[in-house]
């Protein structure tokens, strides 16, 4: 199994950080990834579903898993 690239590992160690303010993790998304923040979010997503994703973070990973079944559950 091929590891996660600097992107990715990125995208996860950005999830992990707590954000004071609104706007505040969206700026740090330009800014720190040079990402939209629409397509930092695919991304985000589809790393949730990547086993390497969980094999390198599985707190946060699970943690974001949980929180997208239960936005899914709401809807």
């Amino acid at each position: 199994m091929e590891p996660l690239g600097s992107r990715e590992r990125s995208v996860l160690a950005l999830e992990r950080r707590g954000f004071a303010g609104p706007g505040a993790k969206e700026r740090a998304i330009r800014e720190e990834l040079g990402l939209a923040p629409v397509r930092y979010y695919q991304l985000l997503n589809a790393l949730l579903d990547d086993p390497r994703a969980l094999a390198h973070d599985p707190v946060t990973v699970n943690r974001l898993r949980r929180v997208r079944q239960s936005r899914r559950a709401g809807r």
